[in-house]
Order: structure tokens, then sequence, then C-alpha cells
């Protein structure tokens, strides 16, 4: 998985997290929704398949 541990979705959306430095789930909760939302690449869909990853680890944005 690249040393992600991110869920399966777009490559643009897994390129944003990762130019953010983003590389773990985990990490999300650190930031907002909206704050995710604006990284470039980083579309609806890719926000709820992480949010719905986050939900299921007992997890959420910030």
């Amino acid at each position: 998985m690249d040393g992600n541990d991110f869920p399966k979705t777009s490559k643009p959306a897994l390129r944003a997290l990762n130019n953010a430095g983003y590389f773990k789930l985990e990490q999300l909760t650190q930031i907002t929704e909206a704050e995710l939302s604006k990284l470039h690449g980083m579309g609806p869909k890719a926000l709820g398949i992480l949010k719905l990853a986050l939900r299921e680890k007992g997890l959420r944005f910030k």
C-alpha cells in the first residue's frame, strides 16, 4: 500500500494526502473535513471514503 494505511481511494486524492504530509488514517483526526476538502485532488467521493474509514475505527475529523 505504498506505506499508507488509507482505504482505496483515487490516485489524485492519495497524492493530495501525501503531498500534505498525511500517511496514516489517524493523522486525519488533526484536520477538519473542510480543510481536507481544500486539498487539490480531494473530491467529495474521497472525503466520504475517508470519513467512513475513520468512523469504522471510532475516529473522526477534528
